[in-house]
């Protein structure tokens, strides 16, 4: 049996013009299966992976049999790929890789280049639900839209675009309109599209490809929200004529992404899917999203929030406010090279009282060094406020702080793993 993070670790991942080619290239090899397949396609800088958990929860709450593919991992690459909650296994996965070996080879022999480990597992993720008759594929994107290997399907059901913020700029853009029309990519002919209201611009965007391929736009308004409560387990809100939602996630945004996901749910039903109010209810309310505000210690407190771009990081902020104001406040810090850390920092900056630590993630090679990170904050914040770390250090120090202390670990999801295993380490 194939080692499969081994294999997957090893397969090509460095920058090349992204195209649909390859998966093109996989699809003609099996008949185009795809096209028979039922998609839910999910875009957006931020909001996209809960979006996924929430309608994927309630589908499956329904009764459906769902699909879905997640990006990125936060542990092993199984995560990306699950039916009903359940991943698949290490077995499935390298029997799917031994079989898709020989097209690999001769894919990347015929055009001079070589398949990426995203148009791998994403084909390894199409071919696994096909084959297991899924009613349902709730399918995240890797990168931006247009030309994400996810983009291959033509026909899905419902197109979702969540919150458009900086993010891969070298990709997909320097403006939020171009990054705006990389998202709109997944907008398909006479099919229909979810979107939250943002700027004008924006919206301006998903208005017009609408337009041209004869998609039906749904728009969610902040108007349709009201009655919002939150308490220490769950926030409570109405959308439109459903009162009484709670959902299990924390953060205002979820608010907003929950939102877009009862308008999808609303779509279903009107093209003749039946999903009914009680378990649009329960699949708020029970639905997880690992590694987003997620409680990793109650005593002492440590939270992991994997947030890694602008609007991310505002949208910490808004829940430190809402949840921790009375609490003293710190943050250890990993980013990665390639983000734009100094907008990252000088929005964390607006926390006046709060102790920034500065670490250099799991990896030194892909991540800014705490020497970058410091010398960036202190245009910011007196260096008082200021410490560098090694992040099992960062760690150790989380967990000898008081009842009156609340650490946050933020800055990119690549050291989820990490911290998980350090922590149940020092826990034990």
């Amino acid at each position: 049996m194939i080692d499969v993070e081994e294999y997957l670790n090893n397969l090509f991942k460095a920058n090349k013009k992204r195209t649909l080619k390859a998966m093109q290239y996989f699809m003609n090899k099996f008949q185009h299966f795809e096209k028979e397949m039922k998609f839910i396609h999910i875009a957006g800088t931020n909001g996209k992976g809960s979006c996924t958990e929430i309608i994927a929860n309630i589908l499956e709450k329904q009764g459906y049999k769902v699909g879905k593919f997640l990006s990125p991992h936060l542990i092993k690459y199984n995560e990306r790929i699950s039916i009903n909650g359940k991943e698949i296994s290490d077995e499935e996965m390298s029997d799917i890789i031994e079989e898709l070996q020989p097209l690999i080879e001769e894919y990347n022999h015929s055009q001079n280049t070589k398949v990426t480990v995203f148009e791998l597992i994403t084909t390894m993720a199409l071919l696994y639900f096909y084959r297991n008759s899924v009613d349902f594929v709730v399918l995240e994107t890797v990168l931006g839209g247009l030309d994400d290997c996810t983009n291959i399907i033509t026909n899905p059901v419902v197109s979702v675009i969540t919150s458009i913020g900086y993010d891969h700029t070298k990709i997909l853009g320097d403006t939020l309109t171009e990054i705006a029309h990389q998202k709109a990519g997944i907008i398909k002919e006479n099919s229909h599209t979810v979107i939250f209201e943002q700027e004008a611009d924006i919206n301006e965007v998903f208005i017009n490809e609408c337009k041209k391929k004869n998609n039906n736009l749904h728009i969610v308004n902040n108007s349709d929200i009201s009655n919002y409560s939150f308490d220490e387990e769950f926030q409570h809100f109405n959308y439109k004529d459903l009162k009484n939602l709670s959902i299990n996630l924390k953060g205002k945004m979820q608010i907003q992404n929950a939102s877009i996901c009862i308008e999808v749910i609303n779509i279903l039903n009107k093209l003749g899917y039946k999903v009914n109010e009680k378990n649009i209810l329960e699949g708020l309310k029970t639905v997880i999203h690992k590694g987003r505000m997620e409680q990793l210690s109650n005593n002492p407190k440590i939270i992991y929030d994997g947030a890694h771009n602008d609007p991310a990081i505002r949208n910490l902020l808004d829940m430190v406010d809402i949840y921790y104001p009375k609490l003293k406040r710190v943050y250890i810090i990993s980013i990665l090279k390639r983000k734009d850390y100094r907008r990252m920092l000088k929005l964390l900056a607006k926390d006046e009282n709060a102790i920034f630590v500065m670490t250099s993630g799991n990896d030194s090679d892909r991540y800014a060094s705490k020497d970058e990170l410091y010398d960036c904050m202190k245009e910011f914040v007196n260096s008082d406020r200021i410490y560098r770390k090694e992040l099992d250090v960062a760690l150790q120090d989380a967990l000898n702080t008081d009842d009156d202390t609340v650490n946050f670990v933020i800055g990119s999801l690549y050291t989820y793993s990490t911290v998980v295993n350090k922590i149940k380490k020092f826990l034990i």
